[in-house]
């Protein structure tokens, strides 16, 4: 590790606590992960930073008007969508930076984040009940009210838009919350604090944000009475225990969790046009996505082609710093992770996965001291193996042979994932037939990774709880309230 010049080091990223900037705790630091250099500080006081945010924002819901007035929320939300479209070059800067992305893929993320602020505005103005006379003589009022203090805690894999996604419809909804972000994006996420606090209408307390480098602050949000609502993205074994956790208090939990992604390429695919997305479907972010592509199947005819090509151009992605405009793909996250992912592989080879491309950890010249993963493809058989069952979280794609559409379906389904899948062929029968027999909340026809702020996105199975974007959105953090009225009738 080596430090940088002090006017990039010394970047001090501070938590957001009821409109204040707030650096108390262990000063850690921030890295590139494609040097290693540090490139900041940050304050590491996760408990005591988690307690004074859900008590700003217990007391923001009780005494401001922010769950009572649906104007000032879409106010909010519009000029917050503003002020992510103002620092959106700052914001780009800092996220391939700490995050390692590509800025291709940074830009990608960070152009998410204004409509999906702006729909939700649109949704706080949505009508918040509705009344009825269910017998002669009696009203019923149905209220859509908000539940109280939202927790949002996103992973590190897409701070940005990961976060927005989860706070947009909570803010819309008439929470208040608190927005938790690993230690490994804590210059990003001081950043986003910065922005958010452009929005001049919104009250302090409303939103806040911290950071840690452990789990003592999430837990204390899974587990205070005070934090009805818990919006989560995150592994699958991580929402099991929170859940758990939760279950005293019968919290709300809004989760989307691990993907394996089958891509499912039969006979009569127009392989011109998937072999580029099947491939961007694995390196996109570093495979560090809950969407990754990383299950091939592919029908037999086509079997030979589909393998080559995808080989090929692995081969001919360039790993390289996010500095680099010719960079394919950006580093992993931490050398951590790199080691992980390679042990994956490994594993999966001496369980009897056969190497197509071994790629793994990049330990000589220029880039040996950052955190990069060349992408690998493997040749698997066995659909119990760990590779196939298990999300890996890394550039690693597997490669199955399958036989029809029957043998198709029961392949992509055999595993306890559910969150996406992508169907490839020109027979539109054949897609529609296989895409209602998928177990997968978002299903991609000729295509991956379509997501749009009014669809509803969410996991089947142990891939999620919940739905986010989309009208359901809000649904996560609302109660619905009865008042009866007996007025009777005029008499005649």
């Amino acid at each position: 590790m080596t430090m940088v010049p002090d006017s990039v080091a010394s970047r001090k990223a501070f938590n957001w606590i009821d409109g204040s900037q707030r650096r108390e705790g262990l000063s850690k630091v921030s890295i590139d992960p494609a040097t290693y250099d540090v490139i900041g500080h940050y304050p590491d006081h996760g408990l005591e930073a988690a307690r004074s945010a859900v008590a700003a924002a217990s007391k923001a819901f009780r005494e401001t008007m922010w769950a009572h007035d649906h104007e000032l929320r879409a106010r909010v939300l519009e000029q917050l969508a503003c002020a992510f479209e103002r620092n959106r070059d700052r914001l780009l800067e800092i996220l391939s930076l700490e995050n390692g992305k590509v800025k291709g893929e940074a830009a990608f993320e960070l152009d998410m984040v204004p409509g999906k602020l702006r729909y939700s505005a649109a949704t706080a103005l949505v009508e918040g009940g509705r009344a009825m006379t269910p017998k002669p003589g009696s009203i019923s009022l149905i209220l859509r009210q908000p539940m109280g203090v939202a927790a949002v805690i996103a992973p590190w894999n897409s701070p940005v838009i990961l976060t927005i996604r989860s706070l947009a419809p909570a803010l819309a909804a008439g929470c208040t919350t608190v927005v938790k972000l690993p230690g490994q994006v804590a210059q990003t996420a001081s950043v986003m604090a910065e922005v958010m606090a452009e929005a001049e209408d919104l009250p302090n307390g409303v939103i806040n944000l911290f950071f840690e480098s452990g789990p003592e602050g999430s837990a204390y949000l899974v587990d205070s009475p005070e934090v009805p609502v818990v919006s989560f993205t995150g592994s699958t074994r991580t929402g099991r225990a929170i859940s758990s956790t939760g279950a005293r208090y019968l919290k709300r939990f809004g989760m989307e969790l691990g993907g394996k992604t089958p891509m499912i390429v039969f006979d009569d695919a127009d392989l011109d046009a998937a072999l580029p997305i099947l491939e961007k479907a694995l390196t996109v972010f570093g495979g560090q996505f809950c969407m990754t592509g990383s299950r091939l199947l592919v029908q037999n005819g086509k079997y030979e082609a589909v393998r080559d090509g995808v080989a090929e151009r692995l081969r001919n992605v360039k790993v390289g710093p996010a500095a680099d405009p010719s960079s394919d793909m950006g580093p992993l996250i931490d050398r951590a992770n790199v080691e992980r992912v390679d042990r994956v592989v490994e594993v999966a080879i001496a369980a009897g996965a056969k190497v197509v491309e071994r790629g793994g950890p990049i330990k000589v010249g220029p880039l040996a001291d950052g955190a990069f993963f060349r992408p690998a493809l493997l040749e698997v058989s066995d659909n119990s193996l760990a590779i196939i069952q298990e999300e890996t979280f890394g550039p690693v794609l597997t490669i199955q042979r399958f036989s029809d559409e029957a043998d198709a379906i029961q392949l992509a389904n055999d595993n306890e994932y559910g969150l996406s899948a992508s169907i490839w062929t020109r027979d539109i029968d054949r897609s529609l037939r296989v895409a209602q027999a998928l177990e997968a909340g978002s299903v991609w026809i000729n295509d991956w990774a379509k997501v749009y702020d009014s669809t509803e996105e969410g996991g089947f199975k142990q891939s999620g709880l919940g739905r986010l974007n989309g009208l359901a959105a809000l649904d996560d953090f609302i109660e619905h309230k009865h008042i009866a009225l007996k007025p009777g009738l005029k008499q005649r």
